[in-house]
């Protein structure tokens, strides 16, 4: 590299020195050059790439710091390296336009719902929000794309009836004993999962888990699920602590894709659709508040940071709208 700049110089500089004084220029160049160690430059695009993943990696660790779990950061991850290879530009030069463009398109090629387009809004607002903070960017672009409007579907619920058909299907009793334990707590599915042996107070009947951003708090059972329990560790020959585990050998614990998987064969055995970890949960959300539990209550029920959260889960059962209204308006 030292040659071709060397070269280039007495080339340029040919027209206004003599042979004598080319001569020792070379000479000067040559011997300064020993000095140098030469590195080529990085192109504009190295230089972006570098920027950019260094700033996202920053943002990572920041939302890492603030409890979220590994599934959340990937989710975070993946979805803001998508949008910003798409865009091909500096972190500061992506525009609101740019944004709307891509979830445009993003919805038009994908076919996704509008749940998940707000989702990636949400994700993206976070992103160039935390650039803001950390005076990265002037100001986010997000800021003026609004949440995006989705359905209000009506979410079903187990009924009494179908859970009490879903427990005449249970052949072994770990499967009763989990049916119990999801449908008297409301606990999620990977708080489930999450559960050791040391964790069950039968004598409060009480349990702690762990929700998201590992937050520890008690759930309640009621007293036939204590029976159950009790039964199925009572009935165990393996070391394993967790709660629990497979029905063969290894015994190993339960993950949260073999309760679900679980579930859906017990729901079309008893000739139920769509039966899911979740729909237990929201099942007790919607009793409790049918049964006149303050909402405040079932929020710490069921772990939610924001009650509006709560309020989606749970769904007023319309005909004890019917009966409010006549009690209070006539």
């Amino acid at each position: 590299m030292q040659e071709k700049i060397v070269k280039y110089i007495l080339t340029e500089m040919s027209d206004s020195l003599d042979s004598k004084q080319q001569v020792r220029l070379q000479e000067v160049l040559l011997t300064a050059f020993e000095q140098v160690i030469m590195m080529p430059t990085e192109s504009e695009e190295q230089q972006r790439e570098q920027t950019t993943s260094e700033l996202l990696k920053a943002f990572i660790s920041a939302k890492k710091i603030e409890g979220c779990s590994e599934k959340t950061l990937c989710y975070y991850q993946s979805s803001i390296e998508a949008l910003l290879n798409c865009e091909q530009k500096q972190i500061g030069d992506i525009g609101t336009n740019d944004i709307r463009t891509y979830l445009a398109c993003y919805q038009e090629e994908r076919g996704i719902s509008r749940v998940t387009i707000d989702n990636l809004r949400r994700i993206f607002s976070s992103f160039f929000a935390w650039l803001e903070d950390e005076d990265y960017i002037a100001k986010s672009p997000v800021r003026r794309i609004h949440k995006v409007r989705t359905e209000s579907l009506v979410k079903e619920v187990i009924s009494d009836e179908n859970i009490e058909v879903l427990r005449d299907t249970c052949h072994e009793i770990r499967d009763l004993a989990m049916i119990d334990l999801l449908a008297s707590t409301g606990m999620r599915v990977g708080e489930l999962a999450k559960m050791n042996r040391e964790d069950i107070d039968f004598h409060e009947r009480q349990c702690v888990v762990f929700g998201k951003g590992n937050k520890e708090r008690e759930v309640y059972f009621n007293a036939r699920t204590k029976i159950h329990l009790k039964r199925y560790l009572e009935s165990r020959s393996d070391k394993n602590p967790a709660l629990f585990v497979s029905l063969s050998m290894p015994y190993n614990r339960l993950t949260i894709g073999g309760v679900e998987t679980r579930l859906r064969q017990l729901g079309k055995r008893a000739g139920l659709n769509k039966v899911h970890p979740h729909k237990f949960r929201r099942t007790l959300a919607t009793m409790a508040i049918d049964k006149g539990m303050p909402i405040e209550q079932v929020q710490r029920l069921l772990g939610h940071v924001k009650i509006d959260t709560t309020l989606h889960y749970a769904m007023v059962n319309q005909t004890n709208v019917k009966m409010a209204h006549r009690k209070y308006i006539g």
